[in-house]
């Protein structure tokens, strides 16, 4: 069996993401491949197993033989996951009635155009004067709010049910129950993977709502079960992307925000986790990010300073990690940048060879590492410029 491809993406956050959304199921946030404040626009990553997925729980399961593929055990016949007759679900994506064919996301403010009555989310449609299905001219455009109902019920009870196999040894039982559950793992990827699609599309608002779904679902199974390390690792990712959804709509405030509760759920798991060390330092840059657009660059550099202590010890744990060390090295140079802005040159100069040094010492040879000795090269050239003559800022150029 092929592991399922995490709808998750990885950048942990959308906003990186290539602005043209495309067919291929994005990378996990969790992943170490991608890097969410420093990964250029378009770079290919690998993929990784998804917070959401039932995969990654330590008491699933494992798959046994081919052979037996299709067979339930007697524990396992109680429940099956309801299919949905659309085609959606958690591991895959198909498009379908409920879709936008600009987004390929499932609609959001559901628009009709008139005359040809082709439908599309609104702010997908508005950058169109014609049809982009059929080519005719767009007269007007009309809101169908029951398709929207339609949509947001469908939305609603997807993935909530587990209902019972009946085969023929159970046919003589007749008092069988049906058996509801809460499978909102499912949901969460569901919701994530839509998301991703709206946002990478620009279509923030419905990314936006989709994620507001997902935040509630978690912080519903956290108000039943309490403060897991899963559920806080998953809310803290969402929280994240949150904030990328409210900083790509202009609202500073509502993106920090967000990147401060993303941060709160993330500091509640364990640090020896180079995944969780990697969210948390993401979410870190990029308020310090919000602040330095906005000229605060104290406060920028406070941030910066956390998400570089963060990323130091996790390379004490992790000494050898590739990522982590590529990490730190792009830390060094917003740190330094920051400080070049605040006319401290020498410490400026200081930072740059440092992440110049750490750099110069990693060594990627596999074909695997490919994407990271791209971004070391990209690196280092931003770095060696800085030292010999400062023309680019580091929160632009990583």
């Amino acid at each position: 069996m092929t592991t399922s491809v995490c709808p998750f993406s990885k950048a942990a956050r959308p906003d990186n993401a290539p602005k043209q959304a495309d067919t291929t199921p994005s990378a996990c946030p969790f992943s170490k491949s991608t890097r969410p404040d420093d990964a250029k626009q378009g770079e290919t990553t690998a993929s990784a197993a998804c917070p959401f997925s039932k995969s990654a729980d330590a008491s699933a399961p494992s798959k046994g033989c081919p052979e037996k593929e299709g067979r339930l055990s007697k524990e396992d016949s109680a429940t099956l996951p309801a299919k949905c007759p659309f085609g959606y679900d958690s591991q895959t994506f198909k498009l379908g009635p409920f879709s936008c064919m600009l987004c390929q996301s499932l609609l959001f403010d559901s628009t009709r155009c008139v005359p040809c009555a082709h439908v599309f989310c609104k702010v997908c449609l508005a950058r169109f004067k014609d049809c982009p299905l059929c080519g005719a001219d767009i007269e007007s455009m009309e809101a169908d709010e029951n398709l929207q109902k339609m949509v947001d019920q469908f939305i609603e009870g997807h993935a909530r049910i587990k209902r019972s196999l009946v085969n023929s040894a159970d046919k003589e039982d007749d008092n069988k129950k049906v058996i509801y559950a809460d499978v909102s793992m499912e949901r969460g990827s569901f919701l994530v993977q839509q998301a991703m699609r709206a946002f990478q599309a620009q279509n923030y608002e419905s990314a936006k709502s989709r994620l507001a779904m997902c935040t509630e679902d978690i912080r519903d199974q956290l108000g039943r079960e309490g403060n897991t390390p899963e559920l806080c690792s998953q809310l803290g990712a969402v929280l994240g992307m949150l904030g990328d959804c409210s900083r790509a709509m202009g609202d500073s405030s509502s993106a920090v925000n967000h990147f401060e509760e993303s941060i709160e759920f993330l500091m509640k798991l364990p640090m020896d986790d180079l995944e969780i060390t990697h969210t948390l330092s993401v979410s870190l840059n990029k308020i310090g990010d919000v602040k330095y657009n906005v000229g605060d660059l104290h406060a920028a550099r406070s941030y910066y300073i956390r998400a570089l202590n963060v990323r130091r010890d996790a390379m004490k744990h992790h000494p050898n990690a590739p990522s982590q060390i590529l990490d730190v090295a792009v830390s060094l140079a917003k740190v330094a940048d920051i400080d070049r802005s605040l006319t401290n040159e020498d410490a400026a100069i200081d930072g740059f060879k440092e992440g110049m040094k750490l750099l110069e010492s990693l060594k990627l040879d596999s074909e695997d590492s490919v994407p990271l000795e791209q971004r070391r090269l990209s690196v280092m050239e931003f770095l060696k410029k800085q030292v010999e003559r400062p023309e680019q800022s580091a929160e632009t150029a990583l």
